[in-house]
């Protein structure tokens, strides 16, 4: 299970949120002081063992981000070029990794191809840059054509990966954060339904460029080997196990994440030799804090995402516990915006959760993970399992580490044939 990227761990932050900003653009602000406040966490962010940065998106955009305007300036309400890259320099100054949010499934209706064909309609050069776009039919914006929206989101214009031109823009544009901004890597959003033709180009030009660039895609359902594979992707989002953590534990049933974990890495597993990229939540889900039943089980499940195969990942904000539930018609309650000096961020926490105990368990996890091999490139053995206990080792070399879980509320001992009885305590593991 080797991997370049085997021993990080990932602080996910959307910056339009967390700042913030305005939620719309108005395309004539100043530019934003964003990245300033953000450079400031950097030392809190990486106490907690964090090794590499998630960020995004950044690039200019009429609103959340997602609906991109330009893909070569950062978008004003956040700051400019100049002052991403002093960020993205102090990141690097201090051993962090920084990963991009980029978005090349579609674009917003202010991007200037889609424009030009509202401008031009059939006489535009950029008709063909969008999927099945029709001129027999008029947009729900009175357009005087039709066209495809990622998702049925219309102000999100499926752009048309097999087209040359288009793959060029896009992959020109890569290489310049890798020259601006010295970017080690991209999150390709959309990744499910993204061009294989230009998922491959970019990783073929990105590596020439950057031999160690590292290329993970947002995939939810499916085979996950069909964008993880040479020549495509390094990795892809592990949802799979994300719904199995939190699922367990919710339901006092360790046969369902038992279950996923040998589909996945057991002898015969899918993605055994595949780091996948795990979380317990993110932008675009219900905060942890608000999907587990039991707040008290907040400090097992992230023990237990350090412990199992794959990259682990913390969302901002999440570390001290705090609580967010999608809207029905958006999601800023998952984006929320937190002052930006870390003794005021536990007032945002949930009343039922010790924020700074949380703190405390995600560096003690982290730094376990990191000087242990076995939990970052090791195999995946499950040892035992029952409804309420589990426990598994990881194998690497000569090293073998073993973890035990228990969900009771009570004390439980889990005997292992060859090995010493263990106890674990309520809620809590044991790693040996």
């Amino acid at each position: 299970m080797d991997s370049l990227f085997s021993d990080k761990f990932f602080y996910h932050i959307y910056p339009l949120g967390l700042c913030g900003c305005p939620r719309r653009n108005d395309f004539s602000c100043p530019a934003g002081t964003s990245f300033e406040k953000l450079a400031g966490e950097l030392d809190r962010i990486k106490s907690l063992g964090v090794n590499a940065i998630l960020i995004g998106p950044v690039f200019e955009s009429s609103s959340h981000g997602y609906d991109t305007v330009d893909y070569f300036h950062v978008d004003r309400r956040l700051g400019n070029n100049e002052s991403f890259k002093k960020f993205c320099d102090s990141c690097h100054e201090k051993g962090l990794s920084v990963l991009l949010d980029a978005v090349f499934n579609h674009t917003g209706r202010d991007f200037f191809a889609f424009k030009d064909l509202i401008q031009n309609g059939r006489d535009s050069k950029y008709r063909d840059w969008y999927c099945n776009i029709n001129f027999n039919g008029r947009s729900c914006f009175g357009d005087s054509f039709d066209y495809n929206g990622w998702a049925g989101c219309m102000d999100l214009v499926k752009l048309n990966g097999e087209n040359p031109e288009v793959q060029e823009h896009l992959v020109s544009a890569v290489k310049n954060w890798i020259d601006l901004f010295g970017i080690d890597g991209l999150r390709l959003d959309a990744a499910d339904v993204l061009s294989p033709s230009f998922m491959d180009r970019l990783s073929s030009e990105t590596k020439k460029y950057k031999k160690d660039f590292w290329l993970f895609g947002e995939v939810v359902h499916g085979d996950y080997n069909g964008w993880a594979k040479s020549g495509r992707l390094d990795s892809v989002t592990n949802y799979q196990i994300y719904k199995s953590l939190w699922s367990a534990l919710n339901t006092k049933n360790f046969f369902e994440l038992s279950y996923n974990l040998n589909r996945e890495f057991g002898a015969d597993g899918m993605y055994r030799n595949i780091q996948l990229f795990n979380f317990v939540d993110n932008h675009d889900v219900n905060r942890i804090a608000s999907t587990l039943d039991d707040c008290n089980l907040l400090h097992l499940i992230y023990a237990l995402m350090f412990c199992i195969p794959g990259l682990p990942s913390i969302y901002y904000g999440s570390e001290w516990g705090i609580r967010g539930k999608r809207g029905d018609c958006d999601d800023y309650q998952l984006r929320p915006a937190l002052p930006p000096f870390a003794d005021r961020i536990p007032d945002f926490a949930s009343p039922d959760v010790d924020s700074n105990a949380l703190v405390e368990t995600i560096k003690r996890f982290a730094d376990t993970r990191a000087k242990n091999p076995a939990l970052q490139l090791g195999d995946y053995r499950e040892l035992f399992v029952s409804n309420l206990q589990f426990a598994f080792e990881r194998s690497y070399k000569n090293q073998h580490t073993r973890v035990f879980v228990n969900l009771d509320s009570r004390p439980a001992k889990i005997k292992i044939n060859g090995h010493p009885e263990v106890e674990v305590p309520a809620k809590w593991i044991v790693i040996e």
